[in-house]
């Protein structure tokens, strides 16, 4: 055997001696049960969609799949966490764009690369929002409610679930759309300023439908629009920012599934079948629609794509506007 051939043949053993441990940890995934942290309040729409995810997984894989909640700087912490966790398939994180897309770029010192610090698995689902208010205000329409915070200008107090989540951002896009001026109540989640805001404490927000809907049923809240191109099917009723006369207002956000830095791809993609397969079953699509949370299976590549694409536009959304960190 020539020297050439020799160091060919010792170069292929090597290369298959490294790749034989990440096959063999793909193969034997799970072997014990596995654990989604969501680094958001339980309640919140992506707590919400990843339960529902994980028990289906479960169901399929034959280990218990647990969730997990760890809020805490606008899911920074939790995001911290999932991205410095053992690369085994074992701890995953079910992240809205709320974290890597708003929270870690309006942070001076994210704790987390959000597009170098994850592998991404694959989407999970989209989640739809509305604008609501509490019924102390005396408004019913979005034009009533714009003709008020012109009237009263900075003496309405809007929810959000921290600063630079999504839901004061839209708020504050909401304000540079439309000329008015609101007071900004930051909370430590999507759960607790919802229910302040239907105990009256606060008077407005913008959230996912899957949070408020149960306060818009029993009158608690008052709904006044919709910020997607089209009607809620949950709320058929209320319009959309369009029709409402503010066209050109919208906003919607995701959760995806990830892993920690580093995860073999062979992992990943068996992760991702094991997704896809749950978010096709009839059942949990049925669970999730009357929420506003639309199941949506995407491959790895085109999570990326998304989280860095939304990023971007996130970015210049938020130095366009002005918003500075409070």
């Amino acid at each position: 055997m020539t020297p050439f051939l020799r160091r060919r043949q010792l170069l292929a053993a090597t290369a298959g001696a490294v790749a034989l441990p990440l096959v063999a940890r793909a193969q034997t995934w799970p072997s014990r049960p596995i654990t989604f942290l969501v680094p958001l309040q339980a309640g919140s729409a992506g707590d919400v969609v990843m339960r529902a995810v994980a028990q289906k997984m479960g169901e399929s894989v034959r280990q218990p799949v647990v969730v997990e909640n760890q809020a805490g700087v606008a899911g920074l912490l939790g995001a911290e966490k999932i991205s410095g966790a053992p690369p085994d398939g074992y701890l995953l994180g079910g992240i809205s764009d709320s974290v890597l897309n708003y929270a870690a770029q309006f942070n001076d010192k994210p704790r987390v690369d959000a597009l170098g610090g994850f592998e991404p698995v694959g989407m999970v689902a989209n989640v739809s929002w509305v604008l609501v208010v509490h019924p102390s205000l005396g408004v019913r329409t979005l034009k009533d409610f714009l003709a008020l915070a012109r009237q009263r200008p900075g003496r309405i107090d809007y929810a959000s679930a921290g600063t630079g989540s999504p839901h004061h951002i839209s708020m504050e896009l909401l304000k540079a759309s439309s000329g008015i001026s609101l007071t900004h109540i930051p909370y430590r989640g999507a759960t607790q300023s919802i229910t302040d805001l239907a105990g009256g404490q606060v008077g407005a927000a913008m959230s996912a439908v899957s949070v408020v809907l149960p306060f818009v049923k029993d009158g608690r809240l008052v709904p006044l629009a919709v910020p997607q191109a089209q009607r809620s099917a949950l709320l058929p009723d209320v319009p959309t920012f369009a029709e409402a006369g503010l066209p050109g207002f919208q906003f919607s956000t995701w959760v995806g599934l990830y892993a920690p830095r580093g995860t073999p791809r062979p992992l990943v993609a068996q992760i991702n079948t094991e997704l896809r397969k749950a978010l096709a079953d009839p059942a949990l699509r049925e669970r999730l629609l009357p929420l506003g949370l639309e199941p949506s299976p995407s491959s790895p590549e085109e999570l990326r794509e998304l989280t860095r694409s939304g990023h971007a536009r996130v970015g210049k959304l938020i130095k366009d506007i002005g918003i500075k960190p409070e």
